[in-house]
């Protein structure tokens, strides 16, 4: 016999109707597509003659949608301020929850969110999709098994988050500090955010970042950052960023004491050190002389199942016991870099890590509490197809 786990989304913006959509559809073995919850009137009336009357339920109520018993598990897709406190109702009602990038707005609440899914055994995941990615799987492989050796800086450009003003325009609560928390950081970057600490398993000590904000748009959050890590054992990494740039680049490059790897234009090139950079240095007496290097072509095979392999994980997680790729725990730490690049911006200064929350949460609120920001706002869903 099958087992089928019922499965709720939580918000039917732009990601939220393309997951309801491949559950739906049954493009998740063993889920099915049981109930939404949706609290724009408005919003219902545009979605509700996609989804049969007789297999989805649509809420608009909170507390209706948690008390129905229609579902074991749900997807949250709101806006991000809701994220942890919908998680923790979730945790509350027994059901198994999925969160959408980022874990939360500030790492305060997304440790009490973390807190209350430690109180159980239900399954907890991040649709970090990007963990799906052959090219991320492979890096992260290549570094696990020392190809690179000690890890000594990382760079990574992403500028190809191009974003007109009419996307910013399109919902009342985008690139506001009360609607959304931040900007290109917070809405477009988790993903790269999570990979830095998850292809190296390391965090930083202390970040020094300097955000500008509405630099290239009518919006009151950052939308151009530039950032400066220093890590524990000396690892050093650089992040750039912006909405505002065409064409944009997206290029990582990862250096070790064995080589360089560098993702570009979705290939992963290897500089190989026949001997490590080191050992060369400790023997070498030549003066202008550098260790040999081999470029390499890494062959990167298997589809980039994205979203729903994130989905069809989380589904295997609660029916099987399948290890998680993207833990809910997890979300944490790509928000605290976040944060950190922000504070460091706010405080003109370096910040360390662990961050002080508190003081994060105080500046956050202040820049809700002094905005003069007057939003233009004109309705529209936006197809998603080819964001992350």
């Amino acid at each position: 016999m099958t087992v089928i786990t019922r499965i709720g989304v939580i918000g039917i913006g732009n990601m939220g109707s393309a997951h309801a959509d491949y559950l739906y559809e049954g493009r998740i073995k063993g889920a099915k597509l049981t109930a939404i919850l949706e609290e724009r009137v408005d919003r219902i009336k545009e979605i509700e003659h996609k989804y049969s009357e007789e297999q989805v339920t649509i809420f608009s109520d909170e507390s209706a949608f948690f008390q129905s018993d229609l579902v074991d598990a749900v997807i949250i897709a709101t806006p991000h301020y809701s994220h942890p406190s919908l998680a923790i109702t979730a945790f509350k009602h027994g059901l198994h929850v999925l969160v959408e990038k980022p874990a939360g707005v500030y790492t305060k609440q997304v440790r009490e969110m973390n807190e209350e899914a430690e109180k159980n055994t239900l399954v907890f995941s991040m649709m970090y999709n990007q963990r799906m990615n052959p090219l991320y799987l492979k890096l992260r492989e290549m570094v696990q098994s020392n190809e690179l050796g000690s890890i000594r800086r990382m760079n990574w450009i992403i500028t190809d988050w191009y974003r007109s003003q009419s996307y910013y325009d399109s919902s009342d609560w985008r690139a506001t500090w009360e609607g959304e928390g931040g900007g290109v950081l917070i809405n477009q970057c988790p993903h790269q955010l999570d990979l830095m600490y998850w292809l190296t398993d390391m965090i930083p000590s202390k970040i020094r970042a300097f955000c500008h904000f509405g630099k290239y748009r009518n919006i009151e959050v950052e939308d151009d950052v530039t950032a400066y890590a220093e890590y524990a054992n000396g690892a050093t990494a650089v992040f750039v960023t912006t909405t505002g740039e065409a064409p944009g680049t997206n290029r990582l490059e990862l250096t070790g004491d064995r080589g360089k790897i560098v993702i570009e234009h979705d290939q992963l090139t290897f500089w190989r050190l026949r001997e490590s950079e080191t050992t060369f240095n400790e023997r070498y007496s030549g003066g202008f002389g550098m260790p040999e290097s081999w470029k390499c072509e890494v062959p990167v095979g298997g589809l980039n199942l994205a979203h729903e392999g994130i989905t069809q994980n989380f589904i295997r997680a609660i029916q099987f016991d399948e290890p998680l790729v993207a833990p809910g725990n997890e979300g944490i730490i790509g928000l605290t870099l976040s944060n950190a690049m922000q504070l460091s911006t706010w405080t003109d200064g370096w910040v360390n890590l662990p961050i002080d929350e508190e003081l994060y949460a105080k500046k956050l609120n202040e820049q809700i509490t002094q905005s003069t920001f007057e939003k233009k706002t004109i309705k529209q869903s936006l197809n998603i197809k080819g964001s992350h």
